[in-house]
């Protein structure tokens, strides 16, 4: 298990071998999600991460805001 220190300035710095196993680069941002007495951290996808994630889902079902009551 790997640890790292809180600092004065409220900073954490990543350890090395975290970064390179999940091939983290300096200026990508994170989310922290809340969970119980801990924190989940997530990498903030891009768009282009994001592009095609979708592909192939069923819109059969989809309803839009004229759908609605």
């Amino acid at each position: 298990m790997t640890t790292a220190t809180l600092s004065s300035k409220f900073q954490i710095s990543i350890p090395k071998e975290i970064r390179e196993k999940h091939n983290w680069q300096a200026g990508q941002q994170f989310a922290f999600i809340p969970k119980g007495k801990s924190v989940v951290l997530v990498p903030v996808p891009t768009r282009d991460e994001l592009r095609g994630i979708a592909k192939g889902a069923d819109t059969s079902n989809y309803r839009d805001r004229n759908d609605r009551y």
